[in-house]
C-alpha cells in the first residue's frame, strides 16, 4: 500500500464508525484503531399497566396444553467445523474473474495455503489463502457482497 491508500483508508474509517480495522499482507500490516466512542441507540417505551392474567377454570388448568403437529426442525453440528473469516474489510469474489470457475466449492478438498477466495478492499485484490487443510462444508457469504472483518466465509471439515 502506498501513503495515499493509506490516508484514504484512514478516512474511510473514521467516516465509517469503525472502531477498528486491520489489514495484513504477505509483507504489510496496518492496523488503524479510533478513539470514537460506539453509537448506541436506545428507544423507550411508556410503561403500560399490565393486563390481568385470564383466569381458567380448574379442570382446563390441569390438562396439558395440546400440542400441534409441527415437523421436527433439526439444529446442525456445526461444532466439528472450522469457520475461515474474513480477514479484512471489502468485497468477497468465489473465483478471479467472473468467467472463471470458482477457487473452491462446497465438497472440495484443498491443502493450507490454497487460494480459497479474493478480497476487494480500496481496488486491491487480495487473494486470501486457507491456513487449514479440509473440505468445504459450506460456503456462507455470496458471491460480490461486502463482508466485514472477522466475517465467517466458509465452513471447513478439517482434515
Amino acid at each position: 500500500m502506498d501513503i495515499k491508500q493509506i490516508q484514504e483508508l484512514i478516512k474511510f474509517v473514521s467516516r465509517s464508525g469503525v472502531n477498528e480495522v486491520a489489514i495484513e499482507q504477505v509483507d504489510f500490516k496496518i492496523t488503524i484503531k479510533t478513539n470514537q466512542t460506539p453509537t448506541v441507540i436506545t428507544t423507550t417505551v411508556p410503561a403500560q399497566p399490565a393486563a390481568p392474567a385470564p383466569v381458567l377454570p380448574a379442570a382446563a388448568a390441569a390438562q396439558p396444553a395440546a400440542v400441534e403437529n409441527k415437523p421436527e426442525v433439526k439444529l446442525e453440528d456445526n461444532s466439528k467445523y472450522v469457520t475461515i473469516k474474513s480477514p479484512m474489510i471489502g468485497t468477497f469474489y468465489r473465483s478471479s474473474s467472473p468467467d472463471k470457475p470458482s477457487f473452491v466449492n462446497v465438497g472440495d478438498e484443498f491443502q493450507a495455503g490454497k487460494v480459497i477466495c479474493i478480497i476487494e478492499a480500496m481496488k486491491l485484490f487480495n487473494e486470501i489463502e486457507s491456513e487449514i487443510s479440509g473440505r468445504i462444508v459450506k460456503v456462507l457469504v455470496d458471491n460480490a457482497s461486502p463482508v466485514e472483518y472477522d466475517q465467517p466465509l466458509f465452513l471447513v471439515e478439517p482434515m
